[in-house]
């Protein structure tokens, strides 16, 4: 299967965002490339940001896609200044 263009995962990010923005400890949702940042197979996904991944269900913290788009669970808060 072919990656999927920026349009599309924009968009099913925007269909998927509000509800995983209700999930306890999500602090931010946001689209770019997975993987080692030297690596050739880095590839377009979903990137979910959470407080602590021990703090959130399991099924949010081992979630690999959506919709056929990688997803990667990051842990980072985010200070606002």
């Amino acid at each position: 299967m072919d990656p999927l263009s920026l349009e599309e995962v924009l968009k099913i990010k925007s269909q998927v965002e509000g509800e995983l923005l209700k999930q306890p400890g999500v602090t931010g949702v946001d689209v770019g490339c997975g993987g080692p940042a030297d690596s050739p197979n880095q590839v377009l996904g979903i990137r979910v940001y959470v407080a602590n991944k021990k703090a959130v269900p399991e099924a949010l913290a081992n979630l690999k896609s959506i919709q056929g788009v990688p997803v990667e669970v990051i842990e980072r808060r985010f200070d606002l200044h």
